[in-house]
């Protein structure tokens, strides 16, 4: 539009018709006003260059358990209010919520929902509070797995803040979309709360649930990393309520360095590319090839995606909480991991496999380490380091081996359990990635 604006202010100031008697005044005249344009018309574009959304926080779900366990677990909620707390990577200036209701067994009537600044606990900036509505309307009813956008929020969020989204139930409700390890204290109170300061008297939850992710609206340049795995990726052994997961240490070197990239944590504890999780520990999700898709790739500005992944396929079998019949051979675990690359490459982004880290002596769960079970850990990462099939690899075996014992853990970044990173193996591992890759 401008630039036909100028051409036709051109023509018409080189034209000789302004020459002409009678035309000089007409000409100024109309130069001003063709200027009025011109600048109207820039200020209107600057002003209505469409948003871009980026996710900047997320959580993968998993099926809820049986009744009963739902009852032992508090997962059922009744004229309640879930303040919920999130960690955000990158900041933005406005913001909305992705609401979900994935594996319900029935619809999610969200009476009302707030977002806020997280000061402490279940404490909110006042001043940061917003009421979040859908379309317009208060509340909504998300249909089983479902998930619904709220309408945006203007609110100028900085990379690495708490977030604090408040959910309130008016009506039983069976939970749904849960990720059941969150490492992070979210909040429970009775009746409508979603606009409080704080919550008395909360009780804890250690779940997120009814939430899929939350986006805020960034620069054009800006995009996001999906990080996709098991329990290494959930951050299993960090220490809770301090974001000291490696996606964390990543996020942060990023905000650091002012790089306009997002992290999104897709991991799910105990999660297997190839199989489901079994009946008596649905917490442990779906398989990779089913969740992959909407757990990282349909979240908005996703440019790159990192894969951490196999090695509870490798371990599980055999164990109390898989058959034996379920084990797969490194050449099955190759095939699921080229469907992954190439769903991602399909949708443009470029992925990056990460090496399966040590787990010699793991024994919290008996028969999850063997010598057979270490061969195919290391073929598999002999694959990932010089298959040429990633984008690029990022060398986590390496940062966290022990040089004494290679198929342990060092010592010093060992939880305890042999198979997770403590806070100083995930600093590791975020520490050991090559920013560059992200270009």
């Amino acid at each position: 539009m401008a630039q036909l604006i100028r051409q036709v202010t051109f023509f018409l100031f080189r034209s000789r018709i302004f020459s002409l008697p009678g035309f000089a005044q007409a000409g100024k005249r109309c130069s001003r006003f063709m200027v009025a344009i011109l600048a109207a018309s820039c200020s209107t574009v600057a002003v209505a260059r469409p948003a871009h959304w980026v996710v900047s926080w997320g959580a993968s779900p998993s099926p809820p358990p049986d009744a009963a366990q739902i009852r032992t677990k508090g997962l059922e909620f009744n004229n309640q209010t879930l303040r919920e707390i999130v960690h955000l990577s990158i900041g933005g200036s406005a913001v909305r919520v992705r609401f979900s209701n994935f594996f319900g067994q029935q619809s999610l009537e969200i009476g009302s929902a707030h977002l806020a600044v997280r000061t402490s606990d279940s404490t909110i900036s006042p001043s940061s509070d917003r009421a979040l509505t859908f379309g317009g309307a208060p509340g909504v009813s998300v249909p089983p797995n479902a998930f619904i956008l709220s309408d945006p929020v203007t609110l100028a969020v900085p990379a690495e803040s708490d977030l604090a989204i408040s959910i309130f139930v008016p009506h039983v409700t069976t939970a749904a979309g849960i990720h059941y390890f969150a490492q992070q204290t979210s909040y429970v109170g009775a009746g409508d709360l979603t606009a409080a300061p704080s919550i008395a008297n909360p009780r804890a939850l250690a779940s997120w649930i009814f939430l899929a992710g939350v986006d805020v609206s960034a620069p054009l340049s800006a995009g996001a990393i999906a990080v996709f795995g098991d329990s290494r990726v959930d951050g299993d052994g960090s220490t809770p309520d301090a974001n000291r997961r490696w996606t964390d240490v990543l996020a942060r070197r990023l905000a650091q360095r002012r790089a306009p990239l997002g992290v999104l944590n897709a991991g799910i504890v105990g999660n297997r590319i190839l199989h489901d999780a079994p009946p008596v520990a649905v917490q442990l999700g779906v398989s990779g090839l089913a969740r992959f898709d909407h757990d990282a790739l349909d979240h908005p500005g996703v440019k790159y995606v990192i894969v951490l992944e196999g090695i509870v396929d490798i371990g599980l079998p055999g164990t109390p909480f898989a058959p034996a019949s379920e084990a797969v051979s490194v050449d099955d675990l190759i095939a699921g991991m080229k469907q992954l690359i190439a769903r991602a490459r399909d949708r443009g982004m470029r992925v990056f496999g990460a090496t399966q880290t040590p787990f010699g002596g793991a024994a919290t769960i008996p028969g999850i380490f063997s010598a057979y079970k270490e061969t195919q850990r290391k073929a598999l990462n002999q694959w990932i380091r010089s298959g040429r099939a990633f984008d690029g690899v990022i060398d986590f075996e390496r940062a966290l081996l022990d040089p004494a014992n290679p198929d342990k853990i060092r010592p010093a970044f060992d939880s305890g359990d042999h198979l997770h990173p403590n806070d100083a193996g995930y600093e590791a591992m975020g520490n050991s990635i090559d920013i560059s890759l992200f270009r």
